[in-house]
């Protein structure tokens, strides 16, 4: 067995996610579109060392403003390490985060994908135990995702290119999905489910804007400088533009312009779109 194992864990996007129907263990059903992104984590395994983790942070991406991103565990509640103990493997694991925690980019699911994936553990709905977005990592390109994650569906790969926009902010899934119910509840539907037939609908957002208000901001500043709304990703932090390829890196430096103009804080990405991992 090789001494150091070199894994890539790309970042996922969700494209549009429609909430359709809830389990009666509570957890929420969903129909969404994802695509990896080439903007990656780098993990390397050291399979004969004892199971120590090292992390080096390289978030800052586009630095406009200071960046100071939530603590990642390094303990045993670290994704990587559950993964490794579900394929029951004890391993040193250096990790190189690329992909800010907290953004609804799939960091830390992405991580435990790529050692799920290293020791041939392809079962998604396992994986799923670990996290919604584990499966998809798991496969990674651009697919249709049901369940409550563990249904990947592949679809043909596009070109497609994006400007993605990470705010200082923690927002919380489980948070956002209660807010999510809460909403429904008070506008008298929550047994009646319509799924979206927009791609660029977010049924999530205005419960994430009802839990983190600031996000609203960050909504009003980018539509200004666009002439466009961004779109949520998933429950948050992170908003999007998808723009033609050509067109990104302009945006994304005016982008970083006037946050750093405005004494704010966030980390502006341009990223394309990869073809699946497996």
């Amino acid at each position: 067995m090789p001494s150091i194992i070199q894994l890539s864990a790309p970042a996922k996007l969700t494209r549009n996610l429609s909430v359709v129907g809830i389990r009666g263990d509570g957890y929420h059903l969903i129909r969404s579109e994802m695509v990896s992104l080439d903007l990656a984590d780098e993990l390397y395994i050291f399979p004969e060392e004892d199971a120590a983790f090292e992390l080096s942070d390289e978030t800052a991406w586009l630095n406009a403003g200071k960046a100071v991103t939530p603590p990642i565990p390094i303990d045993g509640d670290n994704l990587v390490q559950k993964a490794l103990a579900l394929v029951g493997v004890r391993a040193g694991v250096k990790l190189i985060k690329r992909i800010p925690p907290g953004a609804g980019l799939g960091g830390g699911s992405s991580d435990a994908a790529a050692v799920l994936r290293w020791a041939g553990y392809l079962d998604l709905k396992s994986a799923a135990a670990l996290g919604a977005d584990v499966p998809f990592c798991i496969r990674g390109g651009r697919a249709s995702v049901g369940g409550i994650g563990e249904e990947v569906n592949d679809l043909s790969y596009e070109e497609l290119s994006f400007v993605i926009i990470t705010p200082m902010l923690h927002v919380s899934t489980v948070a956002v999905y209660r807010a999510y119910d809460e909403i429904r509840r008070q506008k008298g539907s929550l047994e009646s489910f319509v799924p979206a037939e927009s791609e660029s609908v977010n049924d999530l957002e205005e419960a994430a804007l009802s839990v983190e208000p600031r996000l609203i901001f960050w909504r009003d500043f980018l539509r200004g400088i666009a002439s466009e709304n961004p779109r949520l990703a998933g429950s948050g932090s992170s908003w999007f533009f998808e723009i033609p390829k050509h067109k990104a890196e302009r945006l994304a430096k005016e982008i970083a312009e006037a946050v750093l103009e405005s004494d704010l804080t966030a980390m502006v990405k341009k990223a394309g779109a990869i073809k699946p991992l497996l």
